[in-house]
């Protein structure tokens, strides 16, 4: 035999070269997926950010009027292209907003003229000696000038109270007109109709200052000194329905978009009443005080949103949003102005001050959006008591969405910890058994039976749990929440039993991982007992199952359902982590401890699971972010209630179901869509928190391990 050495080809040109490529391309590897989430996190906060971002105003730009006689009534189109006013003598001008000639005066009353607008500010009611006439500036096709139509004719309507000075415009829907005027002595309520003549209904009621009819014609707020009154229009007329004594007399009172909200102004400020549902019906009731503001001048709301401003005499500009506690912008314009309007969508600002007007550009999309009202509880219009609501979508324009993440947070939380509650014990308890106590042949069978569980899909669970698995559940309801118990019960008796058996016996029938096959017969008949024969003894004695003697109510689709569906479907993800986490410790160490004679429970407990716990519990954290993300299971085994009470047996809605329920109705760019995106970005964050909390203590629980074991 030849005695020279063998070269070491492991140190060869080529090796070396394979060895330098693979550490690179690992390492780009790594560092792209960092950059992946690096990216991904910028992308989500680009889309966010813009949702807290404070209202601004543009440079205005001065227009000279034709006449300098004040305005009664004045606004602008959507586009903002054209200002249309009325003044004093019932004159009607439209102005270009781009510096254009204004069109030709048009008389629209004869003589002089008081003027109220609708909610919407489409339809102007002007009143005078002559009567009352309705007018509604039109605005046409790009190109074409604007018109005045007069949707009642063009000649003034008899007044019933001549000369009155209160009045008030409802247009409930395209062919009807409400009006309300008070004399004196009474208040008159007219229904107009085009060919139609008008109904009429009276009411004794003096002394009245000022009158508003909400936008679908269904109130009539009056105010009468300090005396707030509030009646529902019937068919056959006004009905009193609530009267409320203030501690001081208002300046005036105003309604915000929708007709929900109704602002009563005073030497206090401005406050927010609304009607609150209760056993006699729904009663107007204070609300909240918006600190800081005052009607110190003009206030104007817009057409579609629950905001509003207020315009001092001295030029200070404050903007207010219903859900915002204070004003969420202010800015200081020209002083003395006499009249002013927002554009119909909230983005603009016509000002006229002696004959000149200012016209100024806003930018303020989401204004009812801030930390406040996605974090803390909300008191919306309607609703008896401050509340985390979501409640994102609706039919009619003056909706108001209602965008609180709490309820998707709690959710997501009690999915995720039933979830975890539900399949860790399972999960580890099988990983242990399978790791120290059974026999070789047979672990080679279950480890991967039980791995394979991890290859359904998520989607096909939830279709099982939604169709199959929840109305079993409400049929067998009782015997579901006590099976964990008498499972319990069972292997507990069962380990005590076998303590009090015959040395001979014990070794035959629970020696070398034997005992499995006693276990399982024993642990299918008590869950046949508990999921069919006790479920028909308890219809047999009272008719019906638990479920349906619930006082509350019973969702079949729940919480229980989700925790149940999401627990199979981590348990093969921690079971197998765990499971190589406890093979994996040496087996030097557990024979040493069998030698010095601990018993094998004793073993596994006190030396084999404190060497595996960085392991198992990173397998535990692992399968916490799974249940976190999970989507499908939770959007087909619950029924999707964003709440934030609730027990077990009733609906929940988590983080990721929301965007997977709500991303494909979201309007782009709309603040619907951007909370979406924030509810993805707080749930990434929440996941990354929780993800580096726990690999710092993995690491910590490894060092501390580690250290015993090299010291043993």
């Amino acid at each position: 035999m030849s005695s020279t050495p063998i070269p070491a080809q492991f140190n060869d040109r080529r090796r070396r070269f394979i060895d330098r490529l693979t550490r690179r391309v690992v390492k780009g590897c790594g560092l792209a997926i960092l950059l992946v989430m690096l990216l991904l996190f910028v992308w989500l906060l680009w889309v966010v950010v813009p949702l807290f971002s404070s209202p601004s105003i543009g440079s205005g730009y001065t227009i000279k009027l034709p006449d300098a006689r004040p305005a009664v009534a004045l606004g602008m189109d959507a586009g903002q292209k054209w200002g249309w006013r009325i003044d004093q003598q019932g004159q009607g001008f439209f102005i270009p907003l781009d510096a254009q000639p204004p069109s030709a005066a048009i008389p629209l009353y004869p003589g002089a003229v008081s003027a109220t607008t609708t909610a919407d500010n489409g339809s102007v009611l002007l009143s005078g000696d002559s009567g009352l006439m309705l007018v509604q500036p039109q605005f046409m096709a790009a190109g074409r000038e604007p018109v005045w139509k007069f949707p009642l004719g063009d000649k003034p309507l008899a007044a019933s109270v001549p000369g009155s000075s209160v009045v008030s415009i409802a247009h409930p829907d395209e062919h009807r007109w409400l009006v309300a005027e008070a004399s004196p002595e009474q208040i008159t309520l007219l229904q107009y109709q085009p060919d139609a003549a008008p109904l009429k209904f009276t009411l004794d009621m003096p002394g009245i200052s000022q009158l508003l009819l909400s936008p679908e014609g269904q109130l009539l707020f009056g105010l009468s000194g300090a005396m707030l009154r509030v009646w529902d229009i019937t068919p056959q007329g006004p009905v009193l329905r609530d009267t409320h004594t203030l501690t001081s007399p208002p300046k005036r009172i105003a309604l915000l978009s929708g007709g929900s909200s109704l602002l009563v102004a005073d030497d206090k400020g401005i406050a927010q009443w609304f009607d609150i549902a209760s056993e006699t019906g729904p009663h107007l009731r204070f609300i909240r005080q918006f600190a800081g503001a005052n009607d110190s001048g003009i206030v104007i709301g817009e057409a579609h949103r629950r905001v509003f401003a207020t315009l001092s005499p001295g030029g200070d500009l404050n903007l207010f949003a219903s859900k915002q506690q204070g004003a969420i912008f202010s800015r200081q314009l020209n002083t003395g102005v006499q009249s002013a309007a927002l554009a119909p969508q909230g983005d603009g600002l016509l000002l006229e001050n002696a004959g000149l007007w200012r016209h100024y550009q806003l930018s303020n999309p989401w204004p009812d959006i801030s930390w406040r009202s996605l974090w803390q509880k909300v008191w919306y219009e309607n609703y008896p008591s401050p509340d985390y609501v979501w409640q994102s979508t609706s039919a009619n324009d003056e909706y108001q969405g209602k965008y609180s993440l709490v309820p998707m947070v709690i959710g997501t939380l009690k999915a995720a910890g039933l979830a975890m509650l539900f399949a860790t014990p399972l999960a580890l308890a099988a990983a242990m058994y399978t790791a120290w106590f059974m026999t070789p042949g047979l672990r080679r069978w279950v480890k991967p039976a039980i791995e394979m569980m991890g290859a359904l899909p998520s989607v096909v669970i939830g279709l099982i749990a939604g169709l199959w698995l929840a109305p079993q559940l409400a049929d067998r309801l009782l015997g579901v929440l006590l099976l964990p118990l008498m499972l319990a019960a069972v292997l507990l008796l069962c380990s005590w039993g076998s303590l009090r058996l015959a040395p001979r016996w014990r070794r035959r029938l629970c020696g070398e991982g034997r005992e499995i096959w006693l276990l399982l017969p024993l642990l299918l008949l008590t869950g046949l007992f508990c999921l069919w024969l006790l479920p028909m003894i308890e219809h047999s004695l009272f008719g019906k199952g638990i479920a349906e003697r619930f006082s509350g109510g019973y969702q079949q689709r729940n919480l229980l359902i989700a925790g149940v569906a999401m627990g199979f479907a981590l348990v093969p993800l921690i079971f197998t982590l765990a499971e190589e986490a406890i093979f994996s410790v040496p087996a030097s160490l557990g024979q040493g401890s069998l030698a010095l004679g601990a018993t094998p429970w004793q073993t596994l407990t006190r030396v084999v699971m404190p060497g595996a716990s960085a392991g198992i519990f990173a397998a535990l954290m692992i399968g916490f972010g799974r249940a976190l993300g999970e989507t499908m299971i939770v959007l087909m085994a619950t029924g999707n209630t964003p709440v934030t009470e609730g027990g077990l047996l009733q609906g929940v809605r988590s983080l990721a179901a929301n965007v997977a329920i709500e991303m494909p109705e979201a309007a782009a760019g709309s603040a619907h869509y951007r909370i979406l995106f924030l509810s993805a970005l707080v749930l990434l964050i929440f996941t990354l928190v929780v993800n580096t909390l726990a690999e710092l203590i993995r690491q910590r629980l490894r060092q501390q391990y580690g250290q015993q074991e090299e010291q043993g």
